[in-house]
């Protein structure tokens, strides 16, 4: 114990000794830090965290729904079965498909081919079309090609004007077309080739005849098929003029194998129904 030289008791030394001995020594920087994340972050029971969820369990279970994201369930209109109102519709539209194509290339304004669907309503009250509403809106998703609230009206008209798929064989037999048995399916049936064969309609339907009668001139083998050469040099004696854009289209429809030969045949009865 310390005593001074007279023999009493350095109480304020013993103090201090005695503080000093249940003093707990100084923390270490990392206890430091832990005990202040101790005391601001409350302690989480097992049983806690077994009822939560942690982190890595959500970051889990969120990724489950992004690996097979909510899409639409089609980007493609869906299938409609407009067979009996196209039918009903034949007649009529045959009578008018020029004013009518002339009316809806006057509303598409960056010629592609469609117009909104509202502006195809109006152009079916307009014509007096034998449609009603249900009808129409049949019709208005069947040829919204690209799901945008756009009516493709080329795909439209040359199902009553151009035939691009034989399906009797009575009509081939009437045209006594050479080796109408042979011909290959198309290309790619885009606006731009339907508005090319749309807008020469008129032209090959006058002189079919002749026409075919001088691509078999030209086609000394009876093959059926004609250089591309021949094939423009025949269309241009007969005035069905194409201009390079819309002749390009058409060699994509009928020459899809970059073959430079043309059925001729095929293209004749595209527009003879």
């Amino acid at each position: 114990m310390p005593v001074d030289t007279k023999g009493r008791l350095q109480y304020l030394d013993f103090l201090s000794s005695f503080s000093s001995e249940k003093a707990a020594p100084p923390p270490a920087p990392g206890d430091s830090a832990k005990a202040q994340r101790g005391c601001s972050v409350p302690e989480v029971s097992e049983r806690s965290r077994s009822a939560g969820s942690s982190p890595t369990r959500d970051l889990k279970a969120g990724s489950k729904p992004r690996s097979h994201p909510c899409t639409p369930a089609s980007t493609t209109p869906p299938l409609q079965n407009c067979e009996p109102i196209e039918n009903k519709l034949r007649k009529k539209i045959q009578g008018c498909w020029r004013e009518f194509l002339r009316e809806c290339q006057e509303r598409d304004a960056n010629k592609q081919g469609e117009i909104p669907a509202t502006e195809f309503q109006a152009l079916v009250e307009k014509f007096n079309l034998d449609v009603n509403r249900d009808e129409c809106r049949q019709l208005i998703v069947k040829y919204d090609l690209k799901n945008n609230g756009r009516f493709a009206y080329c795909n439209f008209i040359q199902s009553f004007v151009l035939l691009l798929n034989a399906k009797e064989a009575s009509l081939m037999q009437r045209m006594k077309l050479q080796n109408a048995n042979k011909m290959k399916e198309g290309g790619a049936e885009t606006s731009p080739f339907y508005s090319a064969l749309l807008r020469i309609q008129p032209q090959v339907v006058h002189c079919w005849r002749p026409v075919l009668r001088t691509l078999k001139a030209y086609d000394e083998g009876r093959t059926g098929l004609l250089s591309v050469a021949d094939f423009r040099k025949v269309l241009r004696q007969y005035s069905v003029n194409l201009s390079e854009e819309e002749f390009f289209h058409i060699l994509e429809y009928y020459d899809k194998t970059l073959s430079s030969k043309i059925s001729y045949n095929n293209f004749l009865q595209a527009f003879l129904q």
